[in-house]
């Protein structure tokens, strides 16, 4: 390796993990703040929590990567630029292009990486981060008593305290709720002047410990009176109330906390599946697709009042006057009543409209569901070469801009970012949509950056002055100076 080389990369390799973390750090703030409200007042861990933001930067990798690249390929060449090193390279007859090249090999094993990483490692990391996001979410609210209002939570209880003051207690009412048999409802109450709250070392058990109340319990022991009044039957019940100075409820904490489902039930979506199992998930589709619009024609025949016997007799007979055709149906109307035939008919084209419909939505949803799957496989190489235009953009744009540091290079890589990342969602809408070709929407974003990337290539090695706000004002100038010019009256000579 020559020491061009050792400086390219070297100019490279710092701006290119840092910028790496940062777009990292940025996806996951945004996935913070787009789930904030579902781990705000859970009891989740921060073994769990840092799992789950592991997971999803992982996954976020294959997306950073671009923009990665994109910036820190700007900085480094806007960095020599702006510092002369590239006019020193140029001045000793080392072309843009040979000063590239340490890079472009970086970009090519960038994109293989890329390639390599979609298939292999995202389809686990969108299992194990989108499952474990599932459980988070649908995992109940840490305890959270209120004063003066019921806490329904814990199943079984229904809780109420008039005053808070950390785990102490003030006028509690507790119903205990029966949800089996005829005798649901809230059959226990528990009466309490104090208390205090707490949960066992284990955090597995909830315990209130009570003083100074009643616990009043209504049942039915199989012996309760039963009274007639004279519009029907009342059941009596047993009553009972029981005092105390210290009473200890213990509830378990069982449906709290996180309860982790089952991975397998996540498998299905395109983003856990790697490119063997997209082009045959979707070509499953297609043929079942295929498979089903064939059939529609034939079931679409039960809909018919009228079928034909023998088609081949009915191409040969040759119309004539007489009653021949009711010797070629199969099914002959049993009524000659003009109103009843024109409701029997109405009625046949009701059902049948109502059959082609839901079999276009049905056939339509197969398609769909296979245009998701080779749209996802098609991704696997989006993103990688993706990788490798940014590089081209970035590059000889740092090299027409010749500015480093974090500066005017963010904001242009922001730019191309946000366009990649436009055209990418067109592209895909259109595709899922079935108004484009998958394989137009997949790839659209890479189609209209790559002439970019070319032609600022071939503007950098041209030492083209696409940036520089002096060359256009001179070319305004001229503009004017051309246009004043023919506006000028001409001067007629006086003899």
């Amino acid at each position: 390796m020559k020491k061009i080389d050792k400086l390219v990369l070297k100019s490279f390799f710092g701006p290119f993990f840092l910028t790496l973390a940062v777009v990292i750090f940025i996806f996951l703030m945004r996935l913070l703040m787009l789930y904030i409200e579902e781990f705000v007042s859970k009891d989740i861990t921060l073994v769990t929590f840092g799992r789950l933001l592991y997971f999803f930067a992982v996954l976020t990798v294959p997306t950073a990567l671009p923009l990665a690249v994109l910036l820190s390929s700007l900085m480094t060449f806007g960095n020599l630029g702006e510092f002369f090193e590239l006019t020193a390279m140029k001045s000793a007859g080392i072309s843009l292009t040979r000063a590239l090249r340490p890079l472009l090999v970086l970009a090519v094993l960038f994109m293989g990486f890329s390639f390599w990483f979609n298939n292999n490692v995202a389809p686990w990391a969108n299992l194990k981060a989108y499952s474990l996001l599932y459980d988070i979410k649908t995992a109940k609210a840490a305890l959270n008593l209120k004063e003066g209002i019921f806490y329904n939570d814990l199943p079984g209880y229904s809780i109420k305290v008039d005053k808070k003051q950390g785990d102490s207690l003030t006028n509690l009412v507790i119903y205990k709720n029966s949800s089996s048999g005829i005798e649901s409802g809230n059959r226990e109450i528990i009466l309490a002047k104090s208390g205090r709250m707490y949960t066992d070392p284990s955090r597995s058990y909830l315990v209130f410990e009570l003083t100074n109340g009643n616990d009043y319990q209504e049942y039915n022991d199989g012996r309760s009176a039963v009274s007639y009044t004279g519009s029907g039957t009342v059941k009596t019940t047993q009553f009972m109330r029981n005092g105390f100075k210290h009473y200890k409820l213990v509830i378990s904490l069982e449906s709290f906390g996180l309860h982790r489902t089952d991975e397998q039930q996540f498998e299905y979506h395109p983003y856990m599946k790697t490119l063997t199992e997209l082009t045959t998930i979707a070509d499953s589709l297609k043929k079942d697709a295929t498979r089903a619009s064939l059939t529609v024609a034939g079931s679409s025949r039960n809909y018919y009042t009228y079928q034909f016997k023998d088609e081949a007799v009915v191409k040969d007979k040759k119309v004539t006057e007489g009653k021949w055709i009711d010797t070629v149906l199969a099914r002959p109307l049993h009524t000659s009543n003009p109103v009843e035939v024109e409701q029997l008919a109405l009625s046949q084209a009701q059902n049948m409209l109502s059959y082609v419909q839901s079999n276009i939505l049905y056939l339509a949803e197969k398609e769909k569901s296979s245009y998701a799957y080779e749209l996802e496989s098609h991704h696997k190489f989006t993103q990688s070469v993706s990788v490798f235009i940014m590089f081209l953009i970035g590059a000889p744009l740092g090299a027409i801009i010749r500015k480093g540091g974090f500066g005017l290079p963010v904001l242009v890589s922001i730019i191309f970012f946000i366009v990649l990342y436009v055209l990418t969602l067109l592209g895909d809408k259109f595709a899922k949509d079935g108004a484009w070709p998958v394989v137009l929407g997949a790839w659209m974003a890479n189609i209209v950056l790559l002439p970019v990337g070319l032609y600022l290539l071939r503007q950098a090695r041209l030492d083209s002055r696409l940036f520089d706000k002096d060359a256009y004002l001179i070319a305004w100038n001229r503009l004017k100076a051309r246009f004043g010019k023919d506006k000028q009256p001409l001067s007629v000579p006086v003899s």
